[in-house]
């Protein structure tokens, strides 16, 4: 089996090929690659290949191991692997329990912080640490991927009418930080399931500085990567679009940079809604395989605009239009939520976009950490010694065990 990128075979190469054998035969690379890079660039082992025989996607049985908690059941394909949790249980193992007594308001997403306390991941248009106040968006500001492994999100409807022909326009701002230029999802839409190869998808996104527009028809994916960004200037502009299989997309003030799609196919037949910023779902794996872009934008995207033929006007995404659907964790760009939250007893203030809470030093709890870990709960530090089941109960100063039947001792450690 083999994989060819112009005069470089990965795992064999052709019979023909003028190359030194043993004992007369030539042995090929069994095995798994993935993340294959040349001098710093990646390349895309089945989208960039030129050519190749017996190649076969990768199994990988992680679900041979059971890693989900609390009844979670195991779903793998060739090359990802997620959780699908229960009604009381969530993050990627399973491993978080829910929010028993939910205490965030407007259709947010409660996440159990701890046993004991629970963020409130706000919807759009709302912020504060119960998700109660109202905020105007007029240029959306999204966090990235947050410590839950929730990522910000805009949604907007399906754009109509965008087999053919397309044209986007929009602007952004990025955070302040390293991981913003890393491996982040600008927008997507695209068919949604498995990631079966021939899943029709539209995105944009940013890798190692540079920016990454891909599309597939259906019958591959086309792929166009700009310059790195110049990173002295605060607002980049984007300007993409696609002709049946001919794609282009120009960066700030970087040349026209064109791509044709392979295969025969010359129409996109997407469903999904529109994603800005990040996805809904919890696992990205289950989005197209196609779809490689794993982490939230962070920072601003404003002036989205789109038009899905040349005698159109530019219009904002949405129904009505310039209004999403749904949305989490998006900000007002330049606003701090945490300007308006004290946590107290040295507490930090937390804030992912519109979504905002205080992280406890130990011993404290609560929403403002004003609250003191008992010395029977499973957060405090050090943990009590009741042994066998033993029931802790808090006392003036320290606490006392319970014992259940046939044990005895100040721990029940005794039978």
């Amino acid at each position: 089996s083999q994989v060819t990128f112009g005069s470089i075979f990965l795992g064999n190469v052709p019979a023909h090929e003028d190359v030194h054998r043993c004992a007369g035969q030539i042995y090929g690379y069994k095995g798994c690659i993935r993340d294959f890079q040349v001098n710093n660039k990646e390349l895309f082992i089945i989208d960039e290949a030129l050519g190749g025989r017996n190649v076969e996607n990768c199994n990988v049985p992680i679900c041979d191991y059971h890693p989900c908690y609390n009844g979670g059941t195991c779903t793998s394909d060739a090359e990802n692997w997620f959780c699908e949790c229960p009604k009381l249980y969530s993050g990627k193992l399973c491993q978080f329990a829910s929010c028993d007594e939910n205490p965030c308001e407007n259709g947010a997403t409660c996440f159990p912080k701890s046993r004991r306390d629970a963020v409130c991941l706000c919807p759009y248009g709302r912020s504060g640490i119960l998700c109660r106040d109202a905020i105007n968006i007029s240029q959306p500001y999204f966090s990235g991927t947050d410590v839950f492994g929730y990522t910000s999100f805009l949604a907007y409807s399906t754009i109509p009418d965008i087999i053919f022909y397309y044209e986007f326009r929009l602007k952004f701002q990025l955070a302040n930080h390293h991981s913003a230029l890393q491996d982040n999802l600008i927008f997507f839409t695209g068919q949604k399931g498995q990631g079966l190869n021939g899943d029709d998808f539209l995105e944009l996104g940013l890798r190692n500085g540079r920016v990454v527009y891909s599309y597939n028809l259906g019958s591959g994916t086309a792929t166009i990567i700009s310059k790195p960004l110049d990173l002295t200037l605060s607002i980049h502009v984007i300007h993409l679009g696609r002709y049946l299989q001919k794609g282009w997309l120009k960066v700030d003030d970087q040349k026209n940079r064109t791509v044709i799609s392979p295969g025969r196919l010359v129409g996109l037949n997407v469903f999904s809604q529109f994603y800005l910023g990040g996805y809904h779902e919890y696992t990205p794996e289950l989005l197209p395989k196609g779809s490689r872009f794993k982490n939230s934008f962070q920072g601003c995207i404003f002036d989205v605009q789109v038009r899905t033929s040349m005698n159109q006007e530019f219009k904002s995404p949405g129904t009505p239009e310039g209004h999403p659907n749904a949305g989490r964790s998006v900000g007002q760009c330049k606003d701090s939520p945490c300007s308006l939250i004290k946590c107290r007893n040295g507490g930090k203030c937390i804030e992912s976009g519109s979504t905002v809470y205080c992280d406890c030093l130990t011993g404290w709890k609560g929403a403002f950490c004003t609250e003191t870990v008992s010395v029977c709960e499973p957060e405090h530090n050090p943990p009590h010694l009741c042994k066998q089941g033993g029931t802790c109960v808090p006392l003036p100063k320290g606490y006392t065990c319970h014992c259940p039947l046939g044990t005895t001792g100040t721990y029940c450690e005794q039978g």
